[in-house]
């Protein structure tokens, strides 16, 4: 097979900040959540909820004014997300950090580049807003995610004993942050 041909077969990823979900747009993104929480790598969830229950949690994601959905598409179907999320307006101490917090990618998606994407172009959201640092936690199990932030420059500052309990198993997790930019926004 030529270089050609192979490029051809690659999948075409994107990432965007989402706005609005058409009825496809959720089914695929409750579909790839179910399968991530399946597959060990949700967010947050152990078993998956139920599809009204999915539904009603991303329906609801869209109406918070603090939060910002980013989906991933493979070939135009969405396989992944993650949240950026921005201070509360009374937390004027904080107001230069934001936070990334439930970012999956489908297991069937994995492999292609979509979650170090999916980080760029949150990063890229948290700058253009002006937030200088960007905060993430994850469970201490995620050795492939804790892989990927380490190779996007999070510095690991913390560690919590009892971060989260998986299958009646206490797990410990991670704390990370990454300065963006200096300066940034402050109020």
């Amino acid at each position: 097979m030529s270089d050609s041909e192979f490029r051809e077969l690659e999948a075409v990823i994107t990432v965007e900040r989402v706005t609005e979900l058409t009825e496809d747009d959720l089914s695929a993104l409750c579909e790839a959540a179910d399968a991530a929480i399946i597959e060990g790598g949700g967010f947050g969830w152990v078993h998956p909820p139920g599809r009204q229950a999915m539904e009603r949690y991303f329906r609801g994601l869209m109406l918070v004014p603090e939060r910002e959905l980013y989906g991933a598409r493979m070939d135009g179907l969405l396989v992944g997300s993650a949240q950026l999320v921005r201070p509360p307006r009374n937390n004027e101490a904080q107001a230069f950090a934001a936070q990334v917090m439930h970012g999956f990618v489908a297991p069937y998606a994995r492999g292609h580049g979509v979650a170090r994407l999916l980080m760029q172009r949150v990063e890229e959201g948290a700058r253009a807003l002006g937030y200088h640092v960007l905060n993430l936690d994850v469970r201490a199990t995620q050795a492939v995610a804790i892989a990927l932030y380490e190779s996007m420059g999070y510095t690991r500052w913390g560690e919590h004993p009892l971060y989260a309990r998986v299958n009646g198993q206490t797990v410990p997790g991670y704390f990370y942050y990454k300065v963006l930019q200096t300066g940034g926004r402050i109020a």
